[in-house]
């Protein structure tokens, strides 16, 4: 008998038969249980590969037992979420949080081969732009989704849908003074002291930043307006640094979504959140599992979580994400967020932006750079 290899935990042992040699009385012996001893070799070795066979199904079911997932989600809510998961299901989550556009950009230099099982919390313009990134899978929860939150071909499937809005520090602008629509943002008085995204490094400020091109005339009447209103804001790397210099007072005003208001106040902090007059966009983030990953089930097992209705309620009341699932009440969860019905939603051509983006994405950096 001799050592082999280790791997699973598994000692892997190789053992080496000496062949009999057949002298004298043996030889009538052999032939007589020739066959007899073929057949005990023969159990021998069926019985050695069903046991490999087993020891392997179960080092391969150990290995599901993680979970990478990529998200342009803030800590609070990853936290959340992911402990909750480990606790339900035993798996362990590896979080790779990053803005959007920089998850989606490590996705596609991965896609040769993939290191992570979930993309989370991007929105459907990147979701769509990357679907060739995904594997299909219906979520149990895809009948209570309506169709415009969910990929045709289930690809992808909303759970956060973020309303487009202005936040306002009241200690630093009080709540009677301040701006009341997107045109207010114009205003020179504003300059340096609105906090916005690089729409570059986030799906959410893309929409944001097109929306108000449609919003304000579209081509190149609305370009010039958009122009203007960068020449206000302080272009920032991440999502969180909005909201978080809003919440601080480092910012008087910021353009985010709509969640980081009360997210923010039932802290404490002095924030509001302005639904501006002229209308906003409704911007979906969705979970998609990634294609070739190397934890499959457990990506799926994440799906059916993330949008599960009691997990849906435990996010609103914990970190204020309104849910695309359509049999969510709000007006018997905190946060004291209007129904879709009270808020005046803008006309905004999401899937044509969509298909323009990385041309766009060049207009918006020339943009950022001739108004520093």
């Amino acid at each position: 008998m001799s050592p082999g290899r280790q791997g699973c935990g598994v000692v892997v042992t190789t053992f080496y038969i000496a062949p009999l040699r057949a002298t004298g009385s043996n030889r009538i012996r052999i032939a007589n249980g020739g066959t007899a001893m073929k057949m005990s070799t023969i159990r021998w070795l069926v019985t050695i590969a069903s046991l490999l066979g087993v020891l392997s199904a179960a080092g391969a079911a150990q290995a599901q037992k993680k979970l990478v997932v990529y998200t342009s989600n803030e800590s609070t809510l990853n936290d959340l979420v992911f402990g909750a998961f480990k606790k339900e299901t035993g798996i362990e989550v590896e979080p790779v949080a990053a803005g959007s556009g920089v998850v989606m950009r490590r996705l596609q230099a991965e896609k040769a081969r993939p290191l992570g099982d979930i993309v989370w919390g991007v929105s459907r313009s990147l979701l769509q732009t990357n679907q060739a990134l995904f594997e299909p899978y219906a979520s149990k929860n895809k009948d209570v989704t309506p169709a415009e939150y969910r990929d045709p071909g289930d690809l992808w499937i909303g759970n956060n849908l973020h309303l487009l809005v202005i936040l306002q520090n009241t200690k630093l602008v009080p709540a009677d003074q301040g701006p009341t629509s997107w045109a207010d943002l114009l205003d020179p008085k504003w300059k340096g002291k609105i906090a916005f995204t690089d729409p570059a490094n986030s799906g959410s400020a893309y929409a944001t930043t097109t929306m108000l091109v449609d919003l304000w005339g579209g081509g190149d009447v609305g370009w010039k307006k958009v122009g203007e209103l960068f020449k206000n804001l302080k272009v920032l790397n991440r999502a969180s640094l909005v909201f978080q210099g809003v919440g601080n007072g480092e910012y008087p005003l910021g353009i985010s979504l709509e969640y980081a208001g009360p997210m923010w106040a039932a802290g404490g902090a002095p924030v509001k959140v302005v639904y501006p007059a002229d209308g906003t966009t409704a911007s979906m983030e969705g979970v998609a599992v990634i294609k070739g990953g190397p934890n499959p089930d457990s990506a799926k097992a994440f799906v059916d979580f993330i949008n599960r209705k009691d997990v849906r309620e435990e996010i609103l009341k914990k970190t204020f994400r309104r849910p695309t699932r359509s049999d969510v009440d709000l007006s018997k969860l905190p946060g004291g967020m209007p129904p879709m019905s009270a808020i005046k939603i803008a006309k905004y051509d999401e899937q044509g932006w969509t298909e323009k983006r990385t041309k766009t994405l060049e207009r918006i950096k020339d943009l950022i750079q001739d108004s520093r």
